[in-house]
């Protein structure tokens, strides 16, 4: 990728972005495919932003486990756009639950929403009128077109159309949390339903669970910085941006010495520039632009959430039931056998989503909770030879009822906000950041 900054030699319609994550890189990728001279500017050492690859004791992880779904059409679609191939890159499942001897659930290759209702009416540690309640519920939704007229909590929701106790527990609230990072007495009712609305309620293949076989940064960042640099674009790592301002000839950019060269900071004008950080970095580059107060504002009222991954090695021979398989009640929310998905065998990996009590234990502590319960509830006695905590403690903005979140198009022209915190109807999941990117995209007009 880049090394040396020049932008004197860009003619036309040029753009940066700001930010190498899934949200920049999609904005990048459209550009390019449409003529614009792009250029990237990432401040890491490689590209991902919170969807990363990172490498330790010799094996390629992420920086948290992440899944996508069938529904992530536009996620999808650019992988592929990039040359990526969906079928050798994934593990793709159909719709599956399992919290281990508490819930299961499995959909029939029946079209939806049947496949769901079929599944529901068959699932297992549920009494019969739970089941019936939960299957009447997702029929109320459908009715109403999976709309609100008044957004809500989760858990208000739930208790308005008599989702029982257990239910929500097994089914509902992990859903929830999975999909919203955001515990169910904080999380937006009508942001749930959407993604109910598009995973559950219209294709059968849109509920499939898709489990990445390679590491994030690989599967679509480092792909995408290759198609915009044979398009002429450049992708710069290392290469934050110190300042954004204001011109009469466009908006100027300001890199660190590390950029371009000892004692030195380079300044480049770009027609547009779409800013794709994390929303704390974004607020401090926008703070002196005057004009952009509101929208400092919008993205210095946000609330943040934190998910933990624990990377635990075994030996090989190590294995779970399912590829993906989740614990009632426990630290551990939803386990996943790399052995299974990457053949990395005897790699698991535990994710705890949204807040809660893990967060006052050391990670020391953490661990040895999460390698008590996998002893517990599946006999692995044999302790893990290393065992690796990420935690990201601001992972994603709290997806709470009536969020003003800021939108793409600000007050300062040409210049553009991304990131999966941005207006739209998702929570903060990859295809919700690769969908701001590529509205911001769409929004910058192409070469004449």
């Amino acid at each position: 990728m880049g090394q040396k900054l020049s932008p004197d030699k860009k003619t036309g319609v040029t753009a940066a972005v700001i930010g190498g994550g899934y949200a920049g890189m999609s904005a990048a990728v459209a550009l390019a495919e449409r003529g614009v001279s792009v250029t990237v500017f990432e401040s890491a050492k490689q590209l991902g932003g919170r969807a990363r690859g990172v490498t330790y004791q010799e094996f390629s992880l992420d920086n948290g486990q992440h899944l996508l779904l069938g529904c992530y059409r536009q996620t999808l679609r650019l992988i592929e756009q990039v040359g990526g191939n969906i079928g050798q890159d994934f593990l793709r499942l159909p719709l599956q639950l399992d919290l281990h001897r508490q819930f299961s659930l499995a959909a029939p290759r029946l079209p939806a929403p049947w496949h769901l209702l079929i599944a529901l009416l068959g699932a297992h540690g549920l009494t019969f009128s739970e089941r019936l309640g939960a299957v009447r519920f997702m029929l109320a939704l459908r009715r109403n077109k999976f709309h609100l007229s008044g957004d809500m909590p989760v858990i208000d929701l739930l208790a308005r159309y008599g989702q029982h106790t257990e239910l929500a527990q097994k089914l509902w609230e992990p859903l929830c949390i999975a999909a919203l990072n955001t515990p169910v007495q904080k999380a937006s009712a009508q942001i749930f339903l959407n993604v109910l609305r598009d995973a559950l309620n219209q294709s059968r293949a849109d509920s499939d669970m898709l489990l990445p076989r390679g590491d994030f940064t690989a599967l679509f960042p480092q792909r995408a910085a290759h198609y915009v640099e044979q398009r002429g674009g450049e992708v710069f790592t290392s290469c934050g941006i110190e300042s954004i301002t204001p011109t009469n000839k466009g908006i100027e950019l300001a890199t660190p010495q590390n950029c371009a060269g000892p004692n030195k900071t380079s300044r480049a004008i770009f027609d547009h520039v779409i800013c794709a950080v994390p929303p704390t970095v974004a607020a401090k580059l926008l703070r002196p632009i005057g004009m952009l107060d509101n929208t400092v504002k919008k993205i210095e009222a946000l609330q943040h959430q934190p998910i933990y991954t624990l990377y635990l090695r075994y030996p090989p021979h190590i294995r779970l039931p399912h590829a993906m398989v989740g614990l009632h009640k426990c630290f551990s929310q939803w386990l996943f056998d790399k052995g299974k998905i990457a053949g990395q065998h005897g790699l698991l990996a535990a994710v705890i989503s949204a807040e809660g009590i893990h967060q006052k234990l050391s990670h020391d502590q953490l661990a040895q909770k999460v390698i008590a319960e996998l002893r517990e509830a599946f006999g692995i006695t044999a302790p893990p030879e290393w065992f690796k905590v990420i935690a990201e403690k601001r992972a994603t903005f709290t997806c709470s009822p009536n969020l003003q979140r800021p939108s793409q198009q600000t007050a300062l022209p040409g210049l553009l906000l991304a990131g999966d915190y941005t207006a739209g109807d998702y929570p903060a999941t990859l295809e919700g950041a690769v969908l701001s990117g590529l509205r911001c995209a769409s929004l910058i007009p192409a070469p004449s």
